[in-house]
């Protein structure tokens, strides 16, 4: 299963992020857990100073924007490893 973070204090942002998530999930036909990461230390141990943040299976896929559905569902399909873009 897909482990995936969403991190950010609950902005609209946020919620858009998360939205487009489970839309992306949808897309991907995948089997994923969505995590709402709100606490400001556990976001900047992330690496992450601007939010919304996405983390895919502990990987930091995105930040500081609210990418696509589509742009999602690329980086939920790419093999592990592979840059997200």
């Amino acid at each position: 299963m897909t482990k995936i973070e969403v991190l950010g204090p609950g902005c609209n942002n946020c919620a858009r992020l998360e939205k487009n998530t489970r839309e992306a999930i949808a897309m991907a036909g995948i089997d994923a857990e969505i995590t709402k990461v709100i606490d400001y230390a556990e976001i900047m141990a992330h690496g992450i100073m601007s939010t919304p943040g996405l983390v895919i299976d502990g990987k930091v896929v995105s930040y500081g924007r609210v990418p696509s559905a589509g742009d999602i569902a690329v980086w939920l399909c790419a093999p592990a490893g592979a840059p997200a873009g």
